[in-house]
């Protein structure tokens, strides 16, 4: 062999390994794809044949689908989504690092060779079948009864497959061999078997995922079942579809093809139809929020665990006399992520887990994948949204609800990961993002946008969960001559630049009290962040708790926690909710440990402030909170142009990581730092494709921060006990609270450790040896009781023996 066959057929061989498994490949932008041409001409195809026979045919087939020495280079999906400039630019450039040489030929025969494994490959998109494509409709829903098993952009029901996206996913031929032979090719997750159990149950449906210890079966009435092998007794496979042969003229057939070919998925728009049904006689109730309003025993059906915002579970199988046994039980590990800030939601046994545009839906006994959705990240963001930052979902009925970087809010079948809808809710090229995990209140879902940095004008807005057709929208920022306008004075800042670019995100999950009807969401800081020159005032609704009703959005109160910021200390920390005694009188609390260093308790229900007292010792800036609820201020804190240290660092006394509160102990769970930064400002103005911070920090010399676990009495303010911990004192971990008399964290070190809730006497501990950027939760599957964590780009689920 020559070596330069011998270097073809090991760049396709590795084009093809890439093409199955190189995840980032998966995340890259499909503008080029976009802009890829609608049909391929046939005599650079019939020319790019003869070069893959000669060249590549030995190793991957004539068909591409796998030879002798090489695998299949043309039925992954990513080959599938692959424009042809990708393609020539993956076998010219090679990939060095995963032992891919770079492979030059002349263009010509470049050209024609992409052409020929691109036609093997192409979408039927890009190369749709001629007929009328409105008959193809009318024959899917109607006379065809396609629509009676399948699903089209959240119509028909879902006994097979959902088809929204086949012209994107199959070549056309494949898909009419699919409508001709039904049998030919089975979907992934629609092999169907009978199972019986050993109770005497017996069951049919689809394999979901399969291994020697377990089996996900989706029976035919629309119920996963998840089982272990020793739940089963026999299991008959079935080697026909459940789909019949299309009974079609020539005419309808061709009209069918040409409906299905031109299917590419749900576009995004705002107030989009689902009519979307299990099937005859199955399930559609799914998860009603009053289960979310009271969880089941074991479920965790939010990002808090609970709409309160209190990370406190009433579980107790693990406690302090067995928590030294805990152990991993299993590791999910989510290929290409970066450090996940994700809690995992859990309701009916399945775990719900994301990273930026991707969501999974695991086994929560055995965190076995029951289905993944992704899409590719977004080019040209800027801040938090660029980091690939997700924070988790939230569930109502049959929808699983999730943000995208670009600041989509999309719905996703439950029971399969499909996509159902997709809302823009603010253009990502004026610096919006979204990072958090919406929340469910009712019939609607809130979610709020990130780029508090960046220089957006802040918004938190509902959407219907059926439609994702916005309900409202409440701008942080007001509008010139609207009430509080006045708190944004500035020569050089006219009001159209305070409107577009103050900041005041609302990039944290907020919280719910279904009694009062309110909901309490914080704010982020004002911008420019460090020089407040020309943004004079308090800035509201900057840095504040607004408290809202949930179904109109208008604001019954809100009170500001750091009136005209100079720090970033935005108060995107949890608005706990808490039902106790407070100085001899029950009241309904609002308790919050801010950035700012101070812990307040609110009257949730009018906004009184009750109390307000530092948890931190290094606190420079203020001397207290006075009776107007308005800081104290002390001089010599705002940043200079030369620099200033203060206190608390500009990562904040705490942050987004999680609180808890334990009712039987009485005590607050904070992770708290102390440290103190130099802050600097200058003059900047707004520019796109820039942070607006208006100066910068930077560590003290010498003084590195030190994290510490603390137990705060709401009663008084008082540390009541406080953990310190070992390390850089740069880690984001939460705190969990549970009726075992257990608090959960995330440690400096890297490990994950438990101690008990009255002392803070260390129990257990686990390393992980990562930086944590998450806060744990717990549940129950299978009766056992589990508490999971993320841990860098895992996620970790720990159990008794």
């Amino acid at each position: 062999m020559s070596l330069k066959k011998e270097k073809t057929i090991i760049a396709l061989l590795f084009l093809t390994a890439f093409a199955g498994c190189l995840i980032h490949f998966e995340m890259i932008s499909t503008e080029a794809a976009a802009q890829s041409p609608t049909t391929i001409d046939p005599k650079l195809i019939e020319a790019g044949r003869r070069h893959f026979e000669a060249r590549c045919a030995a190793c991957h087939g004539a068909d591409g689908k796998g030879g002798e020495r090489g695998p299949d280079i043309i039925s992954s999906e990513i080959a599938r989504r692959r424009s042809a400039a990708e393609l020539g630019e993956l076998i010219r450039k090679g990939i060095p690092s995963g032992g891919m040489p770079a492979f030059q030929l002349p263009e010509n025969e470049m050209r024609e060779l992409v052409a020929f494994v691109r036609s093997l490959s192409v979408p039927a998109t890009e190369n749709a079948s001629p007929g009328d494509v409105a008959a193809g409709a009318a024959f899917f829903f109607g006379k065809g009864k396609c629509s009676s098993c399948h699903t089209v952009k959240g119509r028909g029901a879902m006994i097979g497959p959902d088809l929204s996206e086949i012209g994107a996913e199959r070549t056309l031929p494949d898909i009419e061999q699919s409508l001709r032979n039904p049998g030919a090719r089975l979907a992934p997750g629609f092999k169907v078997i009978s199972a019986r159990l050993r109770d005497g149950q017996r069951l049919r449906g689809f394999v979901k995922n399969e291994s020697n210890y377990d089996l996900q079966l989706q029976s035919l009435d629309g119920e996963l079942r998840l089982l272990q092998r020793q739940e089963i007794a026999e299991i008959i496979r079935e080697t026909d579809s459940l789909m019949p042969e299309v009974k079609a003229t020539p005419e309808e057939m061709r009209d069918l093809l040409a409906y299905l070919s031109r299917l590419s998925g749900v576009e995004p728009s705002p107030g989009a139809t689902s009519d979307f049904s299990i099937g005859e006689g199955m399930r559609r109730d799914g998860i009603s929020f009053a289960e979310i309003a009271e969880p089941k025993p074991g479920d965790w059906p939010t990002y808090h665990g609970h709409l309160s915002g209190n990370r406190h579970s009433p579980l107790r199988q693990i406690h302090t006399g067995n928590v030294a046994q805990l152990a991993p039980k299993w590791i999910f590990p989510i290929p290409n992520a970066r450090r996940l800030e994700v809690t995992p939601v859990v309701v009916d046994g399945v775990m719900y887990v994301t990273t930026a545009n991707r969501a999974y839906a695991l086994d929560a006994r055995s965190g076995r994948q029951i289905w993944r959705y992704q899409r590719p990240l977004t080019r040209g963001l800027v801040g938090d949204a660029a980091g690939a930052i997700n924070r988790g979902v939230a569930v109502l009925g049959d929808k699983v609800f999730m943000v995208t970087d670009h600041a989509h809010l999309i719905a996703l079948h439950r029971l399969t990961g499909r996509l159902l809808w997709d809302v823009e809710m603010a253009d990502y090229r004026e610096h919006y993002g979204a990072t958090a995990a919406p929340l469910v209140v009712n019939n609607l879902v809130i979610s709020g946008i990130s780029g508090g940095d960046e220089g957006v004008r802040g918004f938190l807005a509902a959407y219907k969960a059926s439609t994702g057709e916005r309900v409202w929208r409440f701008w942080t920022i007001p509008a010139p001559g609207e009430p509080l306008s006045e708190t944004w004075v500035g020569n050089a800042l006219p009001p159209s630049v305070v409107l577009s670019h103050g900041c005041a995100a609302t990039w944290l999950t907020g919280t719910y009290d279904a009694q009062a009807n309110l909901l309490y969401w914080t704010t982020g800081n004002p911008c420019p962040d460090y020089n407040g020159d020309e943004r004079k005032g308090d800035n509201l609704y900057s840095d504040s708790v607004l408290a809202l009703e949930p179904a109109t959005g208008k604001l019954r109160w809100h009170y500001q926690f750091t009136p005209h910021d100079l720090h970033d200390w935005d108060a995107q920390q949890t608005p706990m909710l808490i039902d106790a005694e407070f100085q001899g009188r029950r009241r309904r609390l609002l308790a919050q440990a801010n950035r700012n260093g101070f812990f307040y308790v609110l009257d949730r229900i009018t906004g009184e402030l009750l109390l307000a007292k530092p948890f931190v010792e290094q606190l420079t800036w203020a001397s207290g909170i006075g009776p107007d609820g308005r800081p104290q201020l002390l001089s010599g804190g705002a940043p200079t142009p030369a620099g200033v240290k203060t206190c608390p660092a500009v990562e904040g006394a705490t942050n987004w990581m999680s609180t808890a509160f334990n009712p039987e102990a009485g005590l607050f769970y904070v992770m708290a730092l102390e440290k103190c930064v130099i802050y600097s400002k200058s003059p900047e103005p707004w520019q796109r494709g820039k942070s607006f911070y208006g100066g910068g920090t930077k560590d003290a010399p010498d003084e590195p921060g030190r994290k510490y676990l603390r137990a705060i009495d709401p009663q008084t303010g008082k540390i009541v006990w406080q953990y310190p911990q070992i390390g850089p004192g740069n880690s984001w971990g939460g705190a969990l609270s549970t009726a075992g008399d257990l608090v959960f964290f995330g440690d400096d070190s890297g490990a994950f450790a438990a101690v008990e809730a009255k002392s803070g006497k260390p129990l257990w501990y686990f390393h992980t040896n990562e930086l944590w950027k998450a806060s744990p939760m717990t549940y129950v599957a299978g009766g056992k009781q589990y508490v999971a964590v993320a841990a860098g780009s895992n996620i970790l689920a720990f159990g008794l023996p």
